[in-house]
């Protein structure tokens, strides 16, 4: 399991979270988890917390609703009648119509749980509204009546196991669907800790996972295992947050205090076949993945060259998957019972590339102290894949055109001529055209690689695979990792927006490279390298920065990066900017003056690159 990252402050902070109401930033994880977009009133009905996605919905900011009655926000004529979490306890997939801000209407359906203390006293609800044909993600089970109106049912009926921990990782309380899931009941559950569930590497007393919580860090998306009592461990995504609780702060009667709180689901409910690593045949092929037509092209031509065994000259540029391409001739052609043998020729000097190839005898050079049979000979029966041909010496292609022609060679230092029975295929990232007119490549060797071309064109010119590609990866490289991750929609834009000069290969890194700094289960656009982010010009940093304004001086606003926004994006980094600039950059005033916590506004400053 990989090391601890680095923290996302603050901590939760709430009296006991299970039994009581949540705070913006408990809420706002579990919106990153489902979808939803959530909100907590107290027993008055009052707001007292939100999580992002309510303004995107309302187009209200925190800071316009909070203290204030929930119809501020949830503007609707069903509520003006009555609140029926108040009257019954609980809502499920109730239809309304809400009236936004700028006075449209929007459908969406609402969810919700009236939270009581140990003495049945109602403390207030957690509510949450999703809109019209947003549903499969935050889906609300018909079901959830029955499971009563404790507030951690609001997350068993969009498919999540909810439970606290104390401070010695002792499981305090669930939600009911976690009890299904592990067929074991509450009572027996809140006798285990969470090593005895997920195991010691994640909760051992060592780990650094378990490290991290104590250390008041949060940890999203990671990939763990669910012990059940019979079968094999399931495979699950979790989320962890630390609850802090302040000095003196009181309890509600029979609560003990947590001192984590954890969001839990199952792999195969959250994602499908493709983000699991599988891929729609209609996008895979031999291990290739692409839905362009210009692939499918080349797909088609590879199945027409099953029976054949004529030379192919695969052209492209780095990164493109020249190598699979031949992998996948050699795979579907009769010779796929034989060996695939590949041999790099700009990885070798030209004294020791002619042995590689074919082969040498005791004593032929200094150090040649017994016989070697070259890649030639291995590769009998079967297909010898000659990568970047384009750098093979001039006094080697000679030899190489022989071995072509009449299929036979000599050891080095061996006279006997060895017949062999190879299929050749080939590939380079430079132009042998121009290299023929240049004297550098002979041109009866280029003819005789290139009796069938093939040119994979590169990843820019065929945008419709950057989606596919990055479905395929993205779980593999979270996997890699024990972790569980996704792209914000500002990231994908980037991905289709970006030249990718190095291909398949530099999308494959930069994936890798964002799983690395990515703290929580979100990739944002700011855990991409500089080179995608589209900052990659080191000359900026290296300018000298210009003296500090005098303190009296109006702060200067920042200059939004120029990034793929949609027009809420922008009006939401017109917000932060106006909220910063009005606090001197403060970051504490300025969460203040927005109505969100520290750690939200940190979030979006790093996705909007606002410093």
């Amino acid at each position: 399991m990989e090391p601890a990252s680095s923290s996302i402050p603050p901590s939760v902070r709430a009296p006991g979270v299970l039994q009581a109401l949540p705070s913006s930033e408990l809420l706002g994880l579990l919106e990153e988890l489902t979808g939803g977009a959530y909100f907590a009133v107290d027993a008055r009905q009052n707001m007292v917390a939100c999580s992002p996605k309510l303004e995107q919905v309302t187009g209200f900011a925190p800071g316009e609703v909070i203290g204030r009655h929930c119809l501020s926000a949830i503007r609707c004529s069903e509520c003006l009648k009555t609140c029926g979490i108040f009257d019954r306890g609980w809502v499920d997939a109730a239809r309304l119509t809400l009236f936004r801000k700028d006075g449209q209407s929007i459908a969406v359906r609402k969810s919700g749980r009236l939270v009581r203390d140990a003495g049945g006293r109602a403390l207030g609800t957690i509510e949450m509204v999703v809109p019209e044909g947003e549903e499969t993600r935050a889906e609300s089970a018909s079901s959830a009546a029955a499971a009563g109106p404790d507030a951690d049912a609001l997350l068993a009926t969009m498919g999540r196991c909810y439970l606290a921990a104390d401070d010695q990782m002792r499981i305090l309380g669930c939600s009911r669907r976690l009890e299904e899931l592990t067929r074991t009941p509450a009572e027996q559950l809140r006798q285990m800790t969470l090593e005895d569930l997920f195991g010691g590497e994640l909760f051992g007393a060592e780990s650094a996972f378990r490290a991290a919580l104590a250390a008041g860090e949060r940890r999203e998306g990671w990939r763990a295992h669910l012990r059940l009592p019979a079968g094999e461990p399931r495979a699950v995504s979790l989320s962890a947050a630390p609850v802090v609780h302040e000095p003196g702060e009181p309890l509600p009667a029979g609560c003990q205090p947590e001192a984590a709180v954890l969001v839990i689901f199952r792999l195969e409910e959250e994602q499908s076949g493709a983000a699991e690593g599988g891929t729609d045949e209609e996008t895979s092929f031999s291990g290739i993945i692409a839905r362009s037509q210009p692939m499918q092209r080349i797909f088609r031509l590879i199945d027409q060259l099953c029976d054949n065994d004529a030379s192919v000259l695969i052209t492209g540029e780095s990164g493109t998957g020249k190598e699979l391409v031949a992998r996948a001739i050699h795979d579907r052609s009769h010779r796929r019972q034989g060996p695939f043998v590949t041999v790099n020729c700009g990885a070798l000097p030209a004294e020791l590339l002619e042995s590689e190839l074919f082969g040498h005898v005791r004593g032929a050079f200094t150090g040649a102290i017994k016989d070697k049979p070259g890649r030639f000979e291995l590769a009998e029966g079967g297909t010898l894949f000659l990568d970047e041909i384009g750098d093979l010496p001039l006094a080697l292609q000679v030899k190489l055109l022989r071995a072509l022609q009449e299929h036979t060679f000599e050891r080095v230092g061996d006279p006997q001529t060895r017949h062999v029975d190879v299929r050749i295929l080939s590939a380079t990232h430079v132009n042998l055209g121009r290299a023929v007119a240049e004297g550098g490549f002979r041109e009866d060797l280029y003819y005789r690689l290139r009796v069938v071309p093939i040119e994979i064109p590169p990843l820019r010119m065929r945008r419709e695979d950057i989606e596919v590609l990055v479905h395929h990866f993205l779980p593999l490289v979270g996997r890699s990792r024990g972790r569980s991750l996704r792209l914000s929609p500002s990231v994908m834009r980037t991905f289709l927006s970006h030249r990718w000069p190095g291909n398949v290969r530099e999308m494959q890194n930069a994936l890798e490279y964002a799983c690395a700094v990515c703290e929580g289960q979100t990739i944002h656009v700011a855990d991409l390298p500089a080179e995608i982010r589209g900052d990659s010009d080191l000359t900026a940093s290296l300018a000298p920065s210009a003296p500090p304004p005098p303190a009296a001086a109006p702060v200067q606003r920042p200059v939004v990066p120029d990034l793929p926004l949609s027009a809420s994006e922008r009006s939401e980094v017109e917000r932060l900017l106006d909220a910063l600039e009005r606090s001197r950059f403060r970051r504490e005033s300025a969460a203040r003056l927005l109505g969100i916590s520290r750690t939200t506004l940190w979030r979006k400053m790093k996705e909007y690159r606002l410093g």
